[in-house]
């Protein structure tokens, strides 16, 4: 009676189960689309998603839930749900709207605008009474970034990517030590994937000398697996919360040009003095307490610097969580009010469509566009698909340049010889919708001046491309360069 019910059951089942999957491909189909339709904002890709959807039933549901959706971000915010974000920043260092016209006059006054928009969009004041800095290569950086280790009294932040256990990087453990053992606080901390750059770690080296010290999302915690894409490519050191640095530069010896390294890198760092100086060491005071939940409080962390200069300047912190596209929104920004130049520095250059778009208005509106490239770059997969894309801007008018060897890691915009962007982020999709950033926008004309230096030094012993040498590649090398051109997103 029991067999003869289940073979019942069974041959039942075997005439409706089609009925079960059809009903299972309608919801998941429905489900999905929706999905897609409210979270998409690109609706090209919410109309190819949904029509993979419903052409390829269930699979194409099951794979947008597992690539279509931004976990990335989701997973960067919930990380830092909750995070108590830390702003010391007095009321007295703000400038003023009113005031802001005193800064900004004749050529320059257009930019209050550009000034207006950051505002909204980096949620920090911008501040007058700076002195920034530049400092060429770690020839001049590592000097400047030790000296003030070995002055600070109080305390020393320090973050970076990339800290590799070299000359260069048994130099800066061994004055953290030396800091620590004079009875400052240090607080250090590395991105856990920049910390495999050299073998064996610098760990190790930190450990013995009892510098306190962090990895930031450490790749392999399982209960991480989700966010071991996310990094902070941050460099920011602060001293005594009174001297800053922040800039494109690493800890490795091969930024040191004078030692003639085998693997040779340029790049751009800045001091930094002022009131912006707390804006510095606020970014680092969050990411800390995000990674070890120590508060950084008190007058120690937080002094009150004094005006040094005459600057105005305002950090600018990027992320895939509550700082998500803020670099994005300010570049689009500076592209769209620019009136006479535009001067990008950039070793990874693969921007979006609107970065794009923007970068081209700008040139079909009068203003000289310049873009310095590395003619050899450390990531060839990268260079290949930067290159597939360098017709969509000199078509327009926007000139490139390749800068010769070594490779140049530099990261600098100066737009109408007033307003200078710097700092750690490259105009590609990890620096500017992966990782966490950091950046500052700065106006002067002092400034913009000896960086437009540095910037025609660079492009005057550069190669200019012509869109008639990226047309006149060879086919195996154009369609190389195309298939890499697909990867952009994840580059």
């Amino acid at each position: 009676m029991i067999c003869i019910g289940s073979t019942a059951f069974w041959l039942h089942l075997q005439e409706v189960w089609h009925y079960f999957l059809v009903a299972l491909a309608l919801l998941l189909s429905i489900v999905a689309s929706c999905h897609t339709v409210l979270r998409k904002r690109d609706s090209r890709a919410a109309i190819a998603w949904v029509g993979f959807i419903w052409l390829v039933p269930i699979v194409g549901a099951l794979l947008y839930f597992i690539f279509g959706v931004n976990r990335l971000r989701r997973q960067a915010s919930l990380l830092r749900a909750g995070l108590e974000h830390y702003r010391a920043q007095i009321s007295e260092n703000e400038l003023a709207p009113d005031e802001l016209h005193k800064h900004l006059f004749g050529h320059t006054g257009h930019l209050f605008t550009l000034a207006r928009v950051v505002g909204h969009i980096a949620k920090q004041p911008l501040v007058p009474g700076n002195l920034i800095e530049p400092l060429i290569n770690g020839d001049e950086a590592y000097p400047a970034m030790l000296e003030a280790i070995n002055q600070a009294t109080k305390t020393i932040t320090f973050v970076t990517y990339i800290f590799d256990r070299d000359e260069a990087g048994l130099a800066f453990t061994h004055a953290l030590g030396e800091a620590v053992r004079r009875g400052v606080q240090v607080r250090v901390l590395i991105d856990s994937a920049g910390t495999r750059y050299s073998w064996p770690s610098v760990l190790r080296t930190l450990r013995r000398e009892k510098i306190p010290h962090a990895r930031f999302l450490p790749a392999f915690a399982l209960w991480r697996l989700m966010a071991m894409n996310l990094r902070t490519h941050r460099k920011i050191l602060v001293t005594d919360g009174m001297v800053g640095f922040t800039g494109g530069l690493n800890i490795r010896a091969g930024h040191v040009l004078a030692s003639h390294p085998r693997s040779p890198i340029q790049d751009l760092h800045f001091r930094v003095r002022g009131p912006v100086v707390t804006q510095l060491q606020e970014a680092f005071a969050d990411d800390w307490c995000f990674t070890t939940k120590e508060l950084l409080r008190g007058e120690d962390w937080f002094p009150r610097p004094g005006p040094v200069g005459n600057m105005l300047a305002r950090g600018i912190a990027d992320g895939p969580d509550e700082d998500f596209e803020k670099l994005r929104w300010t570049l689009l920004g500076a592209l769209s009010i620019a009136r006479q130049s535009v001067r990008i520095v950039t070793p990874y250059f693969l921007p979006d469509p609107a970065l794009t778009s923007a970068i081209n208005l700008a040139a079909m509106r009068g203003v000289e566009v310049d873009i310095v490239l590395p003619s050899i770059n450390n990531l060839p997969f990268v260079h290949w698909a930067s290159r597939a894309m360098w017709w969509q801007v000199l078509e327009h008018g926007c000139r490139i340049w390749l800068s010769p060897p070594p490779f140049d890691h530099s990261k600098l915009v100066i737009v109408d010889d007033c307003w200078v962007l710097l700092g750690s982020a490259n105009w590609d999709p990890r620096s500017l919708r992966l990782n966490f950033e950091y950046n500052l926008e700065c106006y002067d004309q002092e400034l913009a001046k000896r960086l437009n230096e540095v910037f025609e030094a660079k492009r005057l012993q550069s190669h200019a491309v012509t869109l008639e040498e990226v047309d006149s590649r060879s086919l195996p090398g154009r369609l190389r360069d195309g298939v890499a051109r697909l990867a952009t997103p994840y580059l």
